[in-house]
């Protein structure tokens, strides 16, 4: 099993362009990040208001789990980062897969899941008009299901799925790598080279259900993948082919081959 050696952390890092504070305690990091300035990141080692994408959502934010805010500056136009939950995500996913987790994905639009269990969520905000806070809630040693039990099947953690000896800060400086690189290939190249590469992930159609803020009844669909603007694409059993965003979307589920629902929980990590 790894070694927690959380303990140990220092009070501030510096690593990759990065300057990382280290909180013994947060409301929210996120909220703390909104006042700092571009590559600096905060991460805390419990927090105790952390939150989802939506209002209902809260994140289970115990000692052991990353924590992790960080500020990215966003020159230009606003729309050109409105796919930073996606390609945060996918920044994710490769910092675990240097750590070994193959077996990792992307659920639209900010969970990292390893089979029906989900390891990771994402929350970006922009509390300016140039800056982004991209959030990052990690189980790694922590134990979500002490709180609340019925994450005991929900929830995953980076330590069952990966052999050795590291700390959260190790994980922290990996992903906060991952994160300026994707920064670059935005600037250098647009979305829509990590578009193709989350596409090409996605294997195949998955049936869903979407909620949307304007309908009461959910719409069933298949799951076909995102466009250029990282819109989901859904294909729905009359032939036709929707796209929603993000900001449409109130609840995005799962649905296993015989329909059944793999709800996320709305307590998660």
């Amino acid at each position: 099993m790894p070694t927690d050696a959380r303990h140990h952390s220092p009070t501030a890092l510096h690593c990759d362009g990065w300057h990382l504070e280290v909180l013994a305690v947060a409301p929210s990091t996120n909220s703390h990040a909104a006042r700092l300035q571009p590559w600096t990141a905060v991460r805390a080692v419990t927090q105790t208001a952390g939150r989802g994408r939506t209002p209902d959502r809260t994140w289970v934010s115990d000692e052991g789990g990353l924590w992790l805010s960080a500020v990215l500056p966003c020159p230009g136009e606003r729309a050109r980062w409105a796919i930073l939950p996606l390609a945060a995500g996918w920044a994710v996913l490769n910092a675990l897969r240097e750590w070994g987790v193959r077996d990792a994905r992307l659920r639209w639009p900010n969970d990292i899941m390893v089979g029906r269990g989900k390891l990771a969520g994402l929350l970006v905000e922009r509390f300016t008009a140039d800056t982004a806070v991209v959030g990052i809630g990690l189980n790694i040693f922590n134990h979500p299901e002490r709180a609340h039990p019925e994450l005991a099947r929900a929830a995953v953690r980076l330590a069952d799925l990966v052999p050795g000896t590291y700390s959260v800060d190790d994980i922290a400086t990996t992903l906060l790598r991952a994160v300026r690189a994707m920064h670059g290939i935005i600037l250098e190249r647009g979305f829509e080279v990590i578009a193709e590469e989350l596409n090409r992930q996605w294997t195949g159609p998955r049936p869903v259900e979407v909620t949307l803020a304007t309908r009461a009844l959910p719409v069933a669909g298949r799951f076909e993948g995102i466009d250029s603007q990282g819109r989901l694409r859904l294909s729905t059993r009359d032939g036709g082919l929707s796209v929603y965003d993000a900001g449409q979307v109130t609840l995005f589920r799962e649905l296993d081959s015989r329909h059944r629902n793999d709800r996320p929980n709305p307590i998660t990590p």
